[in-house]
């Protein structure tokens, strides 16, 4: 079972230090089984789009793979196609060609109605805009995707899998599975409050602790400090290094800042349709 850490290191948002890596051919990776299965395949990916002037390619046969436990941030200029990669990743868009598994699973093949399940199940998304909900408090945010799986994951905070015996018990149980994620972001005492009533830094962590509500094993993290202040955004770029490690997530995060992305266990710029290793552009 999963076990939130102590409210007092998380309200101090301490920063995990420097995880133990190896170099491979110029990138670094942290030390794991190479035998094991990937968490991310991809081979061959090509995302079309008919525009007025005519077919628009957006990935060139795009290969990818990551390990289970990685870190990878994914950088590029506007427009590169970072989000399209995401989204597709995490089964919220299809390729136009290739093929792409997560979590064993191929998304591409995947009915509407079987995406939704696999993305609450598996996938937990951070956006740049924290997407919380107004009407509800922070509190009520965190356990939305609780209500709508039914039942909380084996290993979450909580550690129950059942269906609810009634309506009521069941909310009861989400909202105190939720208020252990609040207190796993060091916001225990802003439950309460309403998004409007939060600061930029702590909407965007009551928005991480309702992606990991669940529990999933994939992580995505789409610029998830581009909307706070260079302060802020590293100390919530600490704590979603310091869950990363503490709850064996894996990590996929597009951003801007190279300097974030050089804390990753590896980080990729996309460009001209491709993927390769930060380090390389030419």
């Amino acid at each position: 079972m999963m076990q939130p850490t102590s409210p007092s290191a998380v309200a101090a948002f301490p920063t995990t230090g420097e995880p133990v890596l190896r170099v491979e051919n110029g990138s670094s990776r942290q030390a794991s089984d190479s035998k094991q299965d990937p968490i991310i395949q991809v081979e061959g990916l090509r995302k079309t789009y008919q525009t007025a002037r005519g077919s628009l390619d957006l990935f060139d046969n795009l290969n990818l793979r990551i390990d289970p436990g990685e870190m990878v941030a994914i950088v590029g200029q506007s427009g590169a196609g970072k989000s399209t990669l995401l989204h597709i990743l995490g089964a919220l868009d299809a390729p136009s060609a290739g093929t792409v598994y997560c979590a064993s699973t191929n998304v591409a093949s995947l009915s509407p109605r079987q995406a939704a399940a696999f993305r609450n199940r598996e996938i937990g998304y951070v956006w740049q805009f924290h997407y919380l909900l107004p009407e509800f408090t922070a509190l009520e945010n965190v356990a939305m995707p609780l209500l709508a799986r039914g039942k909380v994951k084996a290993g979450a905070p909580g550690d129950a899998q059942r269906a609810p015996s009634s309506s009521l018990g069941w909310k009861r149980e989400a909202l105190a599975v939720a208020a252990n994620w609040l207190r796993e972001v060091g916001l225990e005492e802003r439950g309460a409050h309403r998004p409007g009533e939060l600061s930029g830094g702590e909407q965007q962590r009551v928005a991480l602790a309702r992606a990991l509500v669940n529990n999933p094993r994939l992580l995505l993290a789409d610029e998830p400090t581009g909307d706070l202040d260079e302060t802020t955004a590293g100390m919530v770029f600490d704590l979603i290094e310091r869950l990363h490690m503490s709850h064996g997530l894996t990590s996929i995060l597009v951003t801007h800042n190279l300097d974030l992305a050089a804390r990753c266990t590896r980080a990729l710029r996309l460009e001209s349709g491709r993927l390769a290793p930060l380090e390389a552009r030419q």
